[in-house]
């Protein structure tokens, strides 16, 4: 499965040819919506277009903690540096590990040393 990727906002586009150079399909929000929308409106496009949101914003995983939503899947990056040349190796090993996980609907969170993974929708 192929994973689709919209890279948030708080990420830099040249994630866009990274990801893209190695088989993902990636844009970046600004090329697709409104870069002042609310989070809520790039969740809602992501959901309803297939893709995986890709964030170093953790109120996309609060969001889905507080509405109990099935989707979209969230990648958290977790790092001082997140640049595809500093997190780039990390975050494919990441996500291909989680592949699965993140088709059914997932929370997987990135950082320089390790990466866990929730299934959606995430309950106390």
């Amino acid at each position: 499965m192929t994973i689709r990727i919209v890279i948030d906002m708080n990420l830099s586009p040249l994630w866009v040819d990274w990801f893209t150079a190695r088989g993902w399909d990636a844009v970046h929000w600004s090329t697709v919506g409104d870069p002042r929308a609310p989070d809520a409106t790039l969740m809602n496009w992501a959901r309803d277009q297939g893709y995986t949101v890709f964030t170093h914003d953790l109120d996309f995983g609060a969001a889905l903690a507080l509405t109990g939503a099935n989707g979209p899947s969230v990648v958290q990056v977790r790092a001082q540096d997140v640049l595809p040349d500093h997190m780039g190796r990390i975050v494919q090993a990441a996500l291909t590990a989680y592949d699965e996980q993140l088709a059914l609907g997932a929370l997987l969170v990135v950082d320089e040393t390790n990466s866990r993974v929730r299934l959606l929708p995430l309950t106390r």
